[in-house]
């Protein structure tokens, strides 16, 4: 053998201790790579894989490369979270759904989503609506319901529930207002006589205090007498009130003793005669002491 063809023979082995064979993992995608690059960053640059804001590659890009080596990038991707009605915006780098929720914390199992879990995220981005399982309570009357629910309103839960609502009912929160975890959703009847500023004004906490010691479920067995403010049947149901006074929210049984009042013409003797003067202040009670 001549001496140029020892030299180009020697040439081609030490190219080929040069070359390492290294498997490329783009999103999930494997290639196989021969590089003669020394580092991660130059086999990216060597098989045209161009790293962007948010992309992650494994080993580090300038860790050194060695023969075998797999290297993997997951490129990032935009997406658009709306969470329970709260949206924020994240780079991800998962390639679907169900990777990209697992990615920000959050389970695919826990709610109802827009998109199921095994859909790709593209690299352009997506939106995605997430509402998760919330524990919420429904209160109208004597009805105590508890659900467990993905509803985007209170409308929603209430036909979830079943609940009717009568012409003029009062709901709290609003119906079209998102139920949020622990929400307390009330439904009362009706309120179709408006309260006087006067009446409004007075210590109606006072009273209620004297009465029950300001318990919504306080009750008297010797009338009976029913709630904050000692309400007996017929006295309830003559200012339209509907079952037992104990079990409605403190602010239905409120609005029923100023409509109450209202109604006799503020002579509350009969109604509350050892704690009615507490409606207007310690003054009047001291008065009528005396």
């Amino acid at each position: 053998m001549c001496v140029a063809g020892v030299v180009a023979a020697s040439a081609l082995v030490a190219v080929s201790f040069l070359v390492k064979e290294v498997i490329l993992v783009v999103d999930g995608e494997r290639r196989p790579v021969h590089a003669f690059a020394g580092t991660v960053e130059g086999v990216l640059a060597a098989a045209g894989v161009t790293m962007a804001y948010g992309d992650v590659v494994h080993p580090p890009a300038q860790e050194e490369v060695r023969d075998g080596a797999t290297i993997e990038v997951r490129r990032a991707r935009p997406l658009t979270l709306t969470l329970d009605g709260h949206t924020s915006r994240h780079l991800v780098t998962a390639s679907n759904v169900g990777e990209a929720l697992a990615e920000l914390d959050l389970t695919p199992a826990a709610g109802r989503l827009s998109a199921p879990p095994g859909d790709a995220v593209p690299l352009e981005g997506m939106e995605l609506t997430v509402y998760t399982r919330r524990k919420v309570y429904v209160v109208a009357g004597t009805t105590r319901l508890t659900s467990r629910t993905t509803a985007r309103t209170v409308r929603q839960v209430l036909r979830q529930q079943r609940v009717e609502l009568r012409r003029g009912y009062h709901v709290d929160p609003p119906l079209d207002s998102f139920p949020e975890d622990g929400t307390v959703i009330t439904i009362v009847p009706p309120r179709t006589v408006q309260i006087d500023p006067a009446t409004a004004r007075l210590d109606w906490p006072a009273l209620a205090e004297c009465e029950s010691h300001g318990d919504p479920e306080a009750y008297n067995p010797d009338g009976p007498y029913y709630g904050m403010y000692q309400f007996s049947l017929p006295m309830w149901q003559a200012v339209g009130g509907m079952g037992l006074p104990s079990t409605w929210p403190e602010d239905e049984q409120t609005y029923r003793a100023q409509l109450l009042y209202q109604k006799v013409g503020g002579r509350w003797h009969g109604q509350w005669p050892h704690c009615g003067a507490r409606l207007f202040g310690r003054a009047t009670v001291t008065a009528l002491r005396r």
